[in-house]
This record gives structure tokens, sequence and C-alpha cells, in this order.
């Protein structure tokens, strides 16, 4: 992409990177980036920043593979602020939020919190989680419930007690959570699929 960024404008070197969702215009983290990182982004295809509590190069996603897979490169009018394009494969926030800049301390989705939540439940005994006890008995019955609660919200769907309706709605993503969990994904994932039908 050859763009030129001032970076001895900085005195450590070190110039400010914007990072935005190229499908949504989302602006999901700032980072820094010195001439070696911009040049391994770009040879890449991934977003490589220098990261100064580490003090080396650090890949987006390396540990957590939320890798930010390089659209396109832009430079303000002063050459010296980058603005980075990407497709996030994953939540971009260390907080599991997709982006970093969230009018609710950095949990812009509650169903991101409650992934979570889900990822810690399933750890502890079966006998002190319903997700644990769930996790046990293995994806079969997983999908199974799923399948359950599904045709109970299509009965409920057919009556007028919107309060039963929403509540077996409710049941059912959660257990749909748990059923993506179980198979290895996450809502993010499935975003990503009707982003990309979408865009067709």
């Amino acid at each position: 992409m050859m763009v030129k960024i001032n970076f001895a404008k900085y005195h450590d070197g070190l110039a400010p990177v914007i990072i935005q969702d190229f499908s949504t215009g989302k602006v999901l983290m700032l980072g820094f980036m010195n001439d070696e990182a911009l040049q391994k982004t770009e040879e890449l295809g991934k977003v490589t920043f220098y990261s100064r509590s580490k003090s080396r190069l650090w890949t987006k996603g390396e540990e957590s593979g939320n890798f930010l897979l390089l659209k396109e490169v832009l430079v303000d009018c002063d050459n010296d602020t980058i603005l980075i394009k990407v497709h996030p494969l994953g939540p971009v926030c260390h907080t599991g939020a997709d982006t970093c800049f969230s009018e609710r301390n950095h949990h812009d989705d509650f169903l991101h919190q409650l992934e979570h939540i889900i990822d810690l439940r399933k750890q502890v005994s079966p006998d002190q989680s319903y997700v644990a006890k769930m996790f046990s008995k293995g994806l079969n019955k997983i999908a199974q419930k799923v399948g359950e609660e599904a045709v109970e919200l299509v009965i409920e769907a057919k009556d007028d007690n919107k309060e039963l309706f929403i509540n077996e709605a409710a049941d059912l993503l959660f257990h749909y959570l748990l059923l993506l969990n179980a198979k290895g994904f996450n809502l993010q994932d499935v975003k990503q699929i009707l982003q990309k039908r979408h865009s067709k």
C-alpha cells in the first residue's frame, strides 16, 4: 500500500493508529505503530502494533486468534496519524466487546458478557452451575435442549401471552449460546456470516 508516515514527528517514533470496522464504520480501538509495525501489517495483512507495555511488535490476535484483517490504510493530511480499516475476526476489546469505545464502560453488548460468563461457569462443578451441568451432559443434550426451547417458543407464539413468549425467546437464545460455545463458536462468528451475506 506504500503509505508514508512522518514517524519522526514523535519522540518515540510511534504514530497513533485508529482502527475502524470496514463493514460497519464502527471505531474499534486505538493503537500505536512504528515504521516496522506498519510494514509488517502490510506484509501479513494482519494489523500489527508496537506494544509499549511489551516493548515489541505485537500482532493483534496472536494469542486470542481475534486478528484484524487489513482492508485499507489511510493517512491524515499531516501524515502523522493512521486510519486502518479492518475485518475483525472476533471481539476487539480485551473485555470481549466489539469495540474499546463503548458507552457502557467497555461492555457494549450484554450478550458478549453472557458469552464470557458461560465460558467461566462451564469450568466449575456441575452441581454449582446450570451451565456446567449442561456441558457435563455433552453436546447432544445441549442440542436437544435448543430444539425443546425452539418448540416451546413456537407454541407460545401461537398464543397471546407476551410475557411467556418473550421468556421462552430468552430461554432459546441462552441455550443457543451454549450450543455455539460447545461447537467452538460465538455470536461474532454468526454476525460475520450475516454481514458477508448482506454485502453480496
